[in-house]
């Protein structure tokens, strides 16, 4: 494939993820096109600031047609699959919905690939949920998969769909196991928005409290803004290769909460009340990858530290829950 500059087509773009990816691509000289699902309220917040210079276009992982026309048009170099049903608590209310989509999706999308042009490159973002109930502490590549959800459920089906394509069809394809990565860009479903959205809300005096579940389960919390960087990264070497990308530090939503707070000079532990209605149906207490094969293979290294993103995430949602008050828009 020879097309210059390179086009690569991002699913999820307007999430989280595909916001920075989105950003570091263009900054790389790629034409980037989005694939954003048919909805009657149109979300592009996350890249509003780019939009001008992405092309967009309507396909959805539950419908094969689309994404066959999709890729055959743009024909690109590289698809990064980064859409998902990808709030695990959901996935329990939804779960025909998580396995369509999150499972199936991927095969609907890698066979669109196959059909097309097999040469094109294929990242699949898989995820730390795939490991649930850890075999063993810190989780690697070779780590055996014990999903605790229906979203990690699904997420197995479609890492292994991943190899499977990979292996059977000689395609370009690959997942980062990423563990949690967070940003000012995370939706407020998730705890540790829910926290920096809670304090500063405390804080300006538009909240009085901020119900938590399980205050010690562990995660490793990173910077998407690194992580998508890695997502490139794989994308480089000759032979296509699956690998974890964390930080190998595991902090408690506990201490979350505490940085957080202790960022806009409160205590926590006078506005954080455990609420079990909160809890999972089946908790994943602990969270820690090993991610030496990309720091080895790739040359990927985080650069924000934990205290570093706690600190972004809640100077952003101060600004933003300020602006709210001042009736102002802020663009994280």
């Amino acid at each position: 494939m020879s097309e210059n500059p390179p086009r690569a087509i991002i699913t999820g773009i307007t999430g989280q993820d595909g916001s920075y990816l989105a950003e570091l691509l263009l900054e790389k000289g790629y034409e980037v096109y989005g694939l954003v699902r048919r909805s009657s309220t149109e979300k592009f917040e996350r890249i509003n600031h780019i939009k001008e210079r992405l092309h967009l276009l309507q396909a959805d992982l539950a419908d094969q047609v689309s994404l066959l026309e999709a890729i055959g048009d743009i024909r690109p170099r590289e698809v990064y699959n980064l859409a998902a049903q990808s709030f695990v608590p959901t996935s329990w209310n939804q779960p025909l919905l998580t396995g369509d989509v999150t499972a199936l999706g991927v095969t609907r999308l890698l066979e669109a690939v196959r059909r097309v042009n097999k040469d094109i490159r294929v990242y699949q973002a898989s995820s730390s949920e795939m490991f649930g109930h850890v075999r063993e502490t810190p989780q690697s590549e070779n780590t055996p998969f014990y999903p605790r959800s229906p979203y990690g459920v699904a997420k197995v089906y479609a890492h292994w769909i991943t190899v499977n394509y990979r292996e059977s069809y000689d395609m370009y394809a690959c997942s980062g196991i990423l563990f949690n990565h967070e940003s000012p860009r995370r939706g407020l479903e998730f705890v540790t928005r829910k926290i920096t959205d809670g304090a500063a809300r405390i804080k300006l005096g538009q909240q009085s409290d901020l119900r938590l579940g399980n205050l010690d389960a562990k995660r490793d919390w990173g910077y998407a803004g690194d992580y998508v960087h890695a997502m490139w990264l794989m994308f480089q070497p000759d032979t296509p290769e699956d690998y974890v990308i964390a930080t190998e530090e595991t902090h408690s939503v506990r201490e979350f909460c505490e940085l957080a707070f202790a960022r806009v000079d409160l205590d926590y532990n006078e506005f954080v009340k455990v609420d079990p209605k909160y809890y999972r149906p089946a908790e994943v207490q602990l969270l820690l990858g090993d991610c030496t094969k990309a720091k080895e293979k790739l040359g990927w290294e985080r650069k924000c530290s934990f205290a570093d993103l706690v600190n972004r995430m809640v100077d952003a949602d101060m600004e933003r829950v300020q602006a709210e008050i001042d009736n102002r828009v802020v663009t994280v």
